[in-house]
């Protein structure tokens, strides 16, 4: 089996990656931080989509993985260049 490099895993990492810093940053927001943005914890809710967003790349990888077949037939489909 041969090993490809996916982009879409570090997307999906680094999208989950700072998803659980804006979280955890949310979590322990002080109420003067929650003032400056009328009252929502903007910085928690964004963790979470973007969170989420991570998830999704991630889920994809998993649940489509890139083979070098599918490469290799999508190479056969352009035209050559002389």
């Amino acid at each position: 089996m041969t090993s490809l490099f996916d982009l879409r895993m570090v997307i999906g990492g680094l999208l989950a990656l700072y998803g659980i810093v804006l979280t955890v940053m949310g979590l322990f927001a002080s109420s003067d931080t929650k003032a400056k943005a009328a009252g929502i914890n903007i910085n928690l809710w964004a963790g979470l989509v973007i969170l989420a967003g991570g998830a999704v790349f991630i889920g994809w990888v998993l649940l489509r993985p890139l083979r070098a077949s599918d490469i290799q037939e999508a190479d056969t489909d352009r035209p050559k260049v002389e």
